[in-house]
C-alpha cells in the first residue's frame, strides 16, 4: 500500500510568506497532502466534475474579475459551492482583497483563507516545486550522497568497502557532502531524484578507528549542502579477480530507484586506486555524455568500427569536433 505524505499548512506560510486571512486551527496541525494545485476559474461557473477537492485553490486577477462581475446572491452561492467541497486551503495572489463572501463560507466551513502579493503563474510553479519535493515518493538508502563537480553521485556498497573515507577525500579536494551512511531520496518529478539527510544525522560522518566527526564544523560551509540531484550511481565493491568489469564505458548500467533509471559504474575496490580521483573522472565523463559526447565511441568511430557504436550514440559523432 502507497504512502501518503503530508506537509503542515504553517510549512507553506513560512516558506512563501503567506498572510493569513482566516485559519480555523493551528496551521501546524493542518496538513497538505495533495502535491497538485488548481485554479477554480471553471468551478466558479458551477461545473464541478472531475473536481479534486484534496488540491489548494488558487485565486488570481481572472477569476477576481469573474467574481466580481456576478451579482451578489449568485456569487455567494458560486462561492460556497466551492467551499463546501471542504477544500484544503484557497490562497489569493497579486495581493488581492478577499470577498465577504469568501470570509464567511470560509468560517462556515472551516477552510484556510491565505493571501501572497507574488503573481499568479510564478506563485503556482514556486508552489508546485515546492510540494513536489515535500510530498514526493521517497525512500532511504544505505550510502553516500556527495556532490562533484555540479553532478550529484550516489556512493552505495557494502559496509566497510570504504565510502566515506572516499567522501572524506572528495571533501578535501573541494566537493562537498549531502548525507553519509542514510540517504533520502525523494521523486520530485518524472525524471528527477533529489538526495538529503536525515536532520538529526545531518553532517555528520562515522569514519572507523576515527569515530563520529561533523564535515561542516571541520571544513566549514562550503563542504557541505543541504540537498542535491542524483545524476549517477557509483557502486563499490571489493575487487574480484574473476569478475569481467567494464573497460570501455560503452554500455552503461542503470540504478532503478523510484522508477526512475539512473546511470550506474561498478567501481572495484583494491589498494593503490585512487578512488577519489576515479569519481572526479567519473562525473566529469557523465556529464560529457549528457552534452552528446562518448570518449569510447569517438574511439571506435575512429577505429573504423562504427558498427558497435550504438545509433543514439552514433547521432552525435557530428558535434564531437565541438568539444
Amino acid at each position: 500500500m502507497a504512502t501518503t505524505f503530508t506537509v503542515a499548512l504553517s510549512k507553506l506560510i513560512k516558506e512563501f510568506n503567506l498572510e493569513p486571512i482566516y485559519l480555523p486551527e493551528d496551521p501546524e496541525n493542518i496538513m497538505i497532502s495533495c502535491p497538485d494545485v488548481n485554479r477554480p476559474g471553471l468551478h466558479l461557473s458551477g461545473y464541478f466534475k472531475y473536481f479534486e477537492p484534496t488540491r489548494i485553490q488558487i485565486t488570481g486577477n481572472m477569476e477576481y474579475s469573474y467574481l466580481e462581475n456576478l451579482d451578489e446572491e449568485l456569487r455567494r452561492e458560486r462561492i460556497n459551492l466551492l467551499f463546501e467541497r471542504k477544500i484544503p486551503a484557497l490562497i489569493m495572489t497579486n495581493g488581492l482583497d478577499m470577498f465577504p463572501d469568501m470570509i464567511e463560507a470560509a468560517e462556515k466551513n472551516g477552510v484556510p483563507l491565505l493571501r501572497t502579493k507574488d503573481q499568479t503563474s510564478s506563485f503556482m510553479s514556486a508552489l508546485i516545486s515546492f510540494l513536489n519535493v515535500e510530498l514526493g515518493p521517497r525512500i532511504t538508502r544505505h550510502g553516500v550522497l556527495v556532490e562533484v563537480y555540479g553532478e550529484g553521485i550516489l556512493i552505495l556498497g557494502e559496509s566497510g568497502v570504504g565510502k566515506s573515507e572516499t567522501a572524506m577525500e572528495l571533501i578535501k579536494r573541494g566537493h562537498r557532502l549531502i548525507a553519509d551512511d542514510a540517504v533520502e531520496i525523494r521523486r520530485v518529478s518524472n525524471r528527477t531524484l533529489v538526495g538529503s539527510s536525515p536532520q538529526n544525522i545531518r553532517h555528520f560522518m562515522e569514519l572507523r578507528g576515527i569515530g563520529i566527526i561533523n564535515a561542516r564544523r571541520l571544513f566549514g560551509m562550503g563542504a557541505v549542502k543541504l540537498t542535491e540531484r542524483i545524476d549517477m550511481v557509483i557502486k563499490m565493491e571489493p575487487w574480484d579477480p574473476d569478475k569481467i568489469y567494464d573497460r570501455t564505458g560503452m554500455e552503461v548500467e542503470h540504478a532503478n530507484i523510484l522508477d526512475i533509471d539512473i546511470p550506474q559504474y561498478t567501481i572495484p575496490v583494491k589498494p593503490g586506486r585512487n578512488l577519489a580521483v576515479i569519481m572526479e573522472v567519473a562525473a566529469m565523463n557523465n556529464r560529457q555524455k549528457k552534452m552528446g559526447y562518448n570518449a569510447a565511441a569517438e574511439l571506435l568511430h575512429s577505429l573504423g568500427l562504427t558498427d558497435q557504436v550504438p545509433d543514439q550514440v552514433a547521432d552525435n559523432v557530428r558535434n564531437w569536433d565541438l568539444y
